[in-house]
């Protein structure tokens, strides 16, 4: 929860403690009190509430990687097997989403420039 509202619910319950205090000599507020009084409560519930629904989103967060994690180098083994089983060569890996080998293009060598045969003008 922010700052600002963990302040905001302590300030409220100074505010509800110090009602409840003084319940004799604010007898004409009893029903604000009271109303007031119920809504701290329900503030704090459900602090605590967000509380523990941060902590299981958390936990569920850990263990979300954790699948992921586990199904990634799951899906590196397979990967292999599938090429292994079809060939590394098989354009039936494009369907897997794998790159079939498909050689080595030779860059071609670049053509050497004829010696200069020119006199040079010294």
């Amino acid at each position: 929860m922010a700052l600002g509202k963990m302040a905001t619910l302590g300030d409220l319950q100074r505010f509800k403690d110090s009602m409840s205090a003084n319940v004799n000599e604010l007898t004409s507020y009893e029903g604000g009190r009271l109303k007031f009084d119920g809504l701290v409560a329900h503030a704090q519930a459900l602090t605590r509430e967000q509380a523990a629904q941060t902590a299981a989103k958390q936990e569920t967060s850990k263990k979300l990687q954790d699948v992921l994690n586990e199904a990634k180098l799951l899906a590196t083994v397979l990967r292999f097997a599938v090429k292994e089983h079809f060939g590394r060569d098989s354009e039936k890996l494009v369907e897997f989403g794998l790159q079939p080998f498909r050689g080595r293009t030779r860059k071609p060598k670049p053509e050497t420039p004829a010696p200069d045969t020119t006199p040079s003008a010294e």
